[in-house]
């Protein structure tokens, strides 16, 4: 499933959000520290991890 960073705009406190696709398209993200919905979604690189060896 998907890791999302977000940035709450009132507490200032980042947080990492595991979403499916479809929630991320239609579900607001509420902090998890303070409740507000007023997040900020931060891009950041990612790491693609599998199983198998190369």
């Amino acid at each position: 499933m998907p890791m999302y960073d977000y940035n709450c705009l009132d507490c200032g406190k980042e947080s990492l959000v595991v979403l499916t696709l479809k929630q991320h398209e239609s579900t607001k993200v509420t902090c998890p520290k303070c409740g507000s919905t007023k997040m900020q979604q931060l891009f950041s690189p990612f790491v693609a991890h599998t199983t198998k060896k190369s």
